[in-house]
């Protein structure tokens, strides 16, 4: 099913305002963004922060939340693990009952067991990987977005149909999620019967990938996947390029950044990688793309719109539970499907969506991405 929203532009004025004054209200329901707001993936923060905004201002313009205005705080953990139960004990201590985040996996990882038991509700619109919630019995943790196992598979699946490689390496950032989709690529890779002859960690944060470089121009691979963010993927790019290494490199959503252009420069041009389908391209979703564009804020970039989902889910949920008390509302999400930009969507019992498509993209030297084959 498909939802059209509409916003109610002259009142969305007033309440961009609120917003922007900074003044707590003690009758506003605070919804807290933890993500990376320093460090070298603020751009991923910005990128949820986004479609957070975009979603309560929305939200707020309509007349909030059982009469009650919506209030954002950003809470930074820089996408460090260690940064991650910090963040959280702070929201927890300012008695914040909602989070959209944690954006990056290991920090959201490090998180999750504060939140589920203090009672808070987090929603992760960007957490893919599949630790964030296997076995952990979970009743106050939801994702907005596909898993690691979903989008390994999917990328797999493209590789092996699409490309058809003989010898693939399979690199990785050594952190969860790089790792974690690496590894389910491998694994998927594998079974099908293609050679996975280099399976190899990296450091986050290197500068000098030349080691790894020269290990797949002497193991004669013809495809690289890469698993981890685009800081490394750029540099891999480039590095590789100015070697001769002349392969097809893909990664996840994690490397969808279009500062990696100015990283691999024009070596940037054809890295395929995996995204949640485009929700903007949706036409039930034109309302909201143009309350995006009115802000000059991307809607077509890989967690603005599941972050939109994961605010509106909150928000869906409070009403829905008729009551601001976060255990009732996750018990609400967890009894009922939510209309979103991204769907109709509805969480498994351990707080994973029942459904979420990855799609392949071809990613191009001036910063566009289309869907392969298109």
């Amino acid at each position: 099913m498909k939802i059209r929203f509409t916003p109610v532009a002259a009142a969305m004025s007033l309440a961009t305002g609120l917003l922007l004054s900074g003044a707590a209200h003690a009758d506003n329901i605070r919804i807290a963004l933890a993500g990376p707001f320093t460090g070298s993936v603020t751009q991923y923060g910005d990128m949820v922060k986004q479609g957070v905004d975009t979603a309560i201002e929305q939200i707020n313009a309509a007349g909030g939340v059982l009469g009650k205005q919506l209030e954002l705080v950003t809470v930074d953990d820089a996408c460090e693990p260690k940064q991650g139960p910090v963040a959280a004990n702070r929201i927890v201590n300012d008695k914040i009952h909602y989070v959209v985040g944690h954006v990056c996996s290991g920090a959201t990882i490090a998180a999750t067991d504060i939140y589920n038991n203090e009672g808070v509700l987090m929603v992760t619109p960007s957490a893919t990987a599949p630790a964030v919630t296997d076995g952990k019995g979970y009743d106050m943790i939801l994702r907005t977005i596909g898993r690691d196992d979903q989008q390994g598979p999917a990328a797999a699946k493209f590789i092996l149909e699409q490309i058809k490689p003989t010898k693939v390496a399979v690199l990785h950032d050594k952190q969860s999620y790089g790792q974690g989709i690496a590894a389910s690529v491998r694994s998927e890779l594998q079974k099908a019967g293609t050679e996975v002859a280099l399976f190899e960690g990296i450091n986050a944060g290197d500068s000098d990938y030349s080691a790894v470089i020269t290990k797949l121009k002497s193991t004669g691979v013809d495809f690289v996947y890469f698993g981890g963010y685009h800081p490394e993927m750029g540099l891999l790019l480039r590095q590789a390029a100015e070697q001769g290494v002349k392969v097809h490199f893909m990664g996840p959503e994690g490397v969808g950044n279009p500062d990696i252009n100015a990283i691999a420069g024009k070596a940037v041009e054809g890295m395929l990688l995996t995204l949640p389908a485009d929700f903007s391209q949706d036409p039930d979703n034109q309302a909201i793309v143009q309350a995006f564009k009115d802000k000059k804020r991307d809607p077509s970039g890989a967690f603005q719109l599941s972050a939109y989902a994961a605010t509106f889910a909150i928000a869906e949920g409070i009403k829905g539970a008729g009551a601001d008390d976060p255990i009732k509302v996750a018990d609400y999400l967890h009894a009922n499907s939510v209309k979103t930009p991204i769907g109709q969507i509805s969480w498994n019992k351990q707080g994973d969506l029942n459904d979420f498509k990855f799609d392949v993209f071809s990613w191009h030297a001036d910063g566009t991405k289309t869907v392969y084959g298109k």
